[in-house]
């Protein structure tokens, strides 16, 4: 076990205020409210009930709040007991497969280290008494009860989810300002975290070229809040935050995944290219005389653009079958190794009936699609026929 907890000191008063900024988008008495008046991407406070644990239903945070406007949810996990410990954390982190960080802060210098682990155990040993923060990505692979907080945003599509993401923090720990383009639930486990945030759409958003990190040049935030176990921030793509424990703290980093148009449409032309036969290409019959050597005249980019825009065409089918693979396979952190016998079919249907246990390996993605009165499951890229009761379960059980 590797010991790296400090003694978390409470301070005397926790609130939303601050002495020289006054806090906008504040919870009115009566819930909050959403007008035409109200700025996009204006920040909110809500309070959880047991009846509505984002304080408000959640067709409404769809509709008004999710990837438009940061929300801060008090007591969205009532009565908060983080489902692992520092000491824990620290011990993935030393695992060959982690993907873990530490980032430390000298604040004298404005110097910022970033280490990648997995680390030895003795490091935790040489680190300084404050601001250093660990993090270690893809931990509900590892761990069940902390897999268990994503049932909690069942709302979402499940494909959308990527990881939940925790990071142990001492006092003045944090990873510096920055954006992220991701949808992110940020729940405080234990500990307090001080979060700084700028719902300000004209920000800015430029790097700092001295650090590893992409931290932002320069941020001024609109609001402040400090959270406590169980209290959560939403925030949107784009938003500039900035989180420092206030004591050491662990948080829970609910993302999703969102990927670039770039990478989308890299990764649909591949899948294409891979079904076009080697002799569709590039034809120009009937051309006229060419009137000055090497130059690509009009004629020649317009069947360029027809011969691509063809090519790049695509069915219901086939942009099904390719989302499906590419979603399930998107930067996953690792491969998930099949048996060395696959099983067939008929093999599998016989021990499904014999009363076999399905297992879900964590580190495989799934997702599924209607196909007729079927579903298409696909698991880490494939793409497989199955019952749309089978796809639904396992999609949505660990084991079945």
């Amino acid at each position: 076990m590797v010991g790296i907890t400090g003694d978390a000191v409470r301070p005397a008063r926790y609130d939303d205020t601050l002495p020289t900024r006054a806090i906008r988008g504040a919870t009115p008495p009566d819930g909050p409210r959403m007008t035409d008046s109200l700025p996009l991407h204006a920040a909110l406070v809500t309070t959880a009930t047991p009846r509505q644990p984002l304080g408000m239903p959640v067709k409404r945070f769809l509709a008004e709040v999710w990837q438009r406007r940061p929300l801060l949810v008090r007591g969205a996990f009532a009565g908060m007991q983080a489902p692992l410990t520092p000491e824990d954390l620290a011990g993935l982190s030393c695992e060959e497969l982690a993907l873990a960080r530490l980032v430390v802060h000298e604040p004298r210098g404005d110097r910022w280290a970033l280490r990648q682990g997995p680390f030895a155990e003795e490091v935790f040993g040489s680190l300084p008494a404050s601001h250093w923060t660990l993090l270690v990505q893809d931990v509900d692979k590892w761990d069940a009860d902390v897999a268990a907080l994503r049932a909690r945003f069942d709302f979402l599509p499940g494909w959308r989810v990527d990881d939940v993401m925790v990071s142990y923090a001492v006092e003045g720990g944090s990873v510096g300002a920055h954006v992220d383009q991701y949808d992110v639930f940020l729940l405080q486990g234990m500990g307090h975290r001080r979060w700084a945030i700028s719902d300000d759409p004209a920000a800015p958003k430029a790097f700092r070229d001295d650090v590893e990190l992409r931290l932002l040049r320069a941020f001024t935030p609109t609001h402040e809040w400090v959270l406590e176990p169980g209290d959560m921030l939403y925030l949107p793509p784009g938003v500039p935050h900035h989180g420092v424990a206030e004591d050491p703290c662990l948080t829970f980093s609910i993302g999703m995944r969102a990927p670039s148009v770039g990478e989308m449409t890299a990764d649909f032309a591949g899948f294409l290219a891979e079904r076009l036969p080697e002799e569709r290409r590039y034809t120009d019959p009937g051309i006229a005389p060419a009137t000055s050597p090497g130059e690509i005249d009009d004629d020649a980019f317009a069947r360029v653009r027809t011969a691509l825009s063809e090519a790049l065409a695509a069915d219901d089918a086939t942009l099904r079958e390719w989302f499906g693979g590419f979603a399930t396979r998107y930067r996953a952190a690792h491969d998930a190794v099949p048996p060395p016998r696959r099983l067939d079919a008929a093999t599998f249907a016989q021990r499904l009936a014999a009363g076999a246990t399905v297992i879900r390996n964590p580190w495989s993605r799934v997702a599924w699609a209607r196909a007729g009165r079927g579903a298409t499951l696909f698991v880490a890229g494939l793409a497989l026929p199955a019952s749309r009761a089978f796809a639904v379960r396992a999609c949505t059980d660990e084991a079945f």
